[in-house]
């Protein structure tokens, strides 16, 4: 009984949580970079696309920047700082690739369009 009392409660609170989660999200939506190199071939860039209306979001509890940098192979990818201002360029960057292929993706998230928090409203209902 006391295990199910629990059981219970936690799922009511993790309802309660993800329905605060909701009702506080932002429009948002993610760009992507791809490239790929072959061995020996030098470094290479590749610009992520901003969305017309979008700003970088940030990442949920920080002020960073939302971005996924993901590789493969023998190369190192960041974000360019020289050549992204965050607002009209974002540019990614990977060194030379040592091994037979290399690929890279970099995703960038954005809050879009009027980026206030959404709200719940109760249904109105109509009686006849």
């Amino acid at each position: 009984m006391k295990h199910s009392a629990l059981s219970l409660a936690l799922v009511a609170s993790g309802i309660l949580f993800m329905n605060g989660m909701v009702a506080h999200a932002e429009p948002r939506t993610e760009s992507i970079c791809n490239l790929g190199m072959v061995k020996g071939e030098k470094g290479r860039t590749c610009e992520v696309p901003i969305p017309s209306g979008c700003k970088v979001a940030s990442f949920p509890g920080y002020d960073d920047p939302w971005v996924d940098i993901s590789k493969g192979g023998k190369t190192s990818c960041v974000i360019d700082e020289k050549q992204t201002d965050w607002k009209t360029k974002i540019v990614g960057s990977c060194s030379a690739c040592g091994t037979d292929n290399c690929s890279a993706r970099f995703s960038v998230m954005f809050t879009c369009g009027d980026a206030q928090p959404m709200t719940t409203q109760p249904r109105k209902v109509y009686k006849d």
